[in-house]
């Protein structure tokens, strides 16, 4: 379905039933509880009968609850406010086991990725990827440092990656102007997505560079501007974005460039560890006695 689910149910709303009309105006005004509902709960709260619910997703084409819910939900997940997030969040995990509810929260988040995931998009991906002139990455907010993180392994098996940071609007198309046909750019967003992020990837499609995305769904603003795209699942815990999915799917985008440019990267890490032993870049406790604190000493 092209359109949101909102706008979806609005345009069909004069041609329903009593009934269905009750659920529609309780979804459209409601989207951010509703998308948490099951059938019972949606038919107590609207005042129909289960099998009224059933038939109104079926209505709104789907073939099953969990489907529309689905929609509501993908919905929902880029219009809520932050205190919203904070108020479905309290409203569904147990106080009393927090780091076990948001752990398992995440896992289930990674195989839901997993299970979705399109892999002959990744492999097309890294071939694109592999090939361009130019890497550019961009990723706001919360996405900086999913950003972040790509440019400072890419930047490790490639001499091509260009990271776009940016306090105001203007900074970001003067990091992109140069950017070109041969050239990919890696837009990375999720919800709330960042209009900044967004407006990034339609000038570098202006200028005629490959959009790759890193996104939650079909509907998003990413994922509609990109010419190839990875989807992870990511919810909000709270006021605080989830984004174990998303890392894991950049984890294996950096290994299998790394793969592919395995020479290379075994190259530069030779170089590297060079560079890193002769300026103490790590703290290693064997290199040099002197260096172990006092209180370590006693062990040896």
């Amino acid at each position: 379905m092209s359109q949101n689910i909102i706008s979806h149910i609005t345009e069909k709303y004069d041609k329903l039933s009593k009934s269905h009309k009750a659920i529609a105006r309780f979804v459209i005004e409601n989207y951010d509880k509703a998308a948490y509902m099951n059938v019972e709960q949606l038919s107590q709260i609207t005042g129909v009968s289960e099998a009224t619910v059933v038939r109104f997703s079926s209505e709104m084409g789907y073939d099953k609850y969990q489907k529309f819910q689905h929609a509501v939900w993908e919905y929902a997940k880029s219009k809520l406010t932050s205190l919203q997030r904070m108020n479905l969040t309290y409203a569904r995990l147990n106080s009393e086991n927090i780091l076990k509810d948001v752990l398992n929260s995440d896992v289930d988040k990674i195989r839901s990725t997993l299970s979705t995931i399109d892999q002959d998009e990744f492999e097309k991906i890294v071939d694109t990827i592999f090939s361009a002139k130019h890497i550019y990455i961009v990723g706001l907010r919360s996405a900086s440092y999913l950003a972040g993180l790509l440019g400072f392994y890419l930047n490790l098996v490639f001499d091509k990656v260009t990271v776009v940071s940016s306090i105001s609007a203007s900074e970001i198309f003067e990091q992109l102007f140069r950017i070109g046909k041969e050239d990919v750019i890696i837009g990375i967003s999720f919800p709330r997505y960042s209009k900044r992020t967004i407006n990034a990837l339609r000038y570098a499609k202006s200028k005629g560079a490959t959009v790759i995305g890193i996104t939650d769904g079909v509907l998003s603003p990413v994922k509609v501007n990109a010419d190839y795209s990875l989807l992870a699942r990511s919810d909000a815990e709270s006021f605080v974005d989830s984004l174990v999915a998303p890392l894991s799917v950049i984890n294996a985008l950096i290994v299998a460039l790394a793969l592919k440019n395995k020479d290379e990267i075994c190259h530069n890490f030779e170089i590297l560890e060079h560079v890193w032993r002769d300026f103490d870049v790590y703290d290693d406790l064997d290199d040099d006695d002197d260096d172990i604190p006092g209180e370590l000493e006693v062990l040896k």
